[in-house]
């Protein structure tokens, strides 16, 4: 059934079809790659605000200045 073969499959390369096929096939490619892209920089953006948000903050407390009366670890705001 001859009819029935693309022009790709019977070996017509140059045909309309399969420039479509192999436009189709680079269309695909493009969306792919863009969406890899987009997610690679959303999580790019949130490292950065990460950052920000940890350099804002200023640099950790030291253990001394964690401690509560009596020497003990203070966990939140609320004492017991």
């Amino acid at each position: 059934m001859l009819a029935l073969a693309c022009p790709v499959c019977f070996g017509q390369s140059d045909s309309p079809m399969a420039a479509a096929a192999n436009l189709a096939i680079v269309v695909m490619l493009v969306i792919v790659v863009g969406m890899l892209a987009a997610f690679a920089s959303f999580f790019m953006y949130l490292r950065r605000r990460a950052q920000l948000a940890a350099a804002e903050s200023g640099p950790p407390a030291s253990p001394e200045l964690a401690r509560g009366e009596g020497g003990h670890h203070v966990e939140g705001t609320a004492q017991c």
